[in-house]
């Protein structure tokens, strides 16, 4: 092979390290910043969320916290950008005492709001929340 096909070999394998690399840096930025995947680890959110089921998650919809980040930096308190939920949202959260475990869940009571359940009823701030079936559900 001569000096000059060898020099192009180099160049083009270069080229391709160096796409691949601004790729990777740019999902590493997406995911970062705006939008995470996560899958379905257990039945809690059956029937609407199954087992298995992958989600995207907006992670700029309620602002961003240390666990936002990768490896969760301690390089501020609390939540920057934030707004409350809503009753109803599907969220992704992490326990302080417990920062490897996803957790994901729908969102039934608000900043203030009395959750009580008692014989399977769910009630809140004293009202029961009425069940309305819609369906037969199986996990076949």
């Amino acid at each position: 092979m001569s000096d000059r096909a060898d020099k192009k070999h180099e160049s083009a394998l270069w080229e391709n390290i160096k796409v691949i690399i601004q790729a990777l840096l740019l999902a590493m930025v997406i995911r970062t910043v705006f939008f995470q995947p996560f899958t379905i680890p257990s039945g809690s959110m059956m029937p609407t969320l199954l087992v298995g089921d992958y989600i995207f998650v907006n992670k700029f919809a309620y602002g961003y916290s240390k666990y936002s980040l990768p490896f969760s930096p301690d390089l501020f308190d609390g939540r920057i950008f934030g707004s409350e939920p809503e009753r109803g949202d599907v969220i992704v959260f992490r326990l302080p005492t417990d920062t490897d475990v996803d957790y994901i869940k729908r969102v039934i009571g608000l900043p203030g709001d009395r959750i009580q359940v008692t014989d399977g009823v769910l009630s809140i701030n004293g009202e029961s929340v009425p069940r309305q079936p819609n369906g037969a559900f199986t996990s076949d």
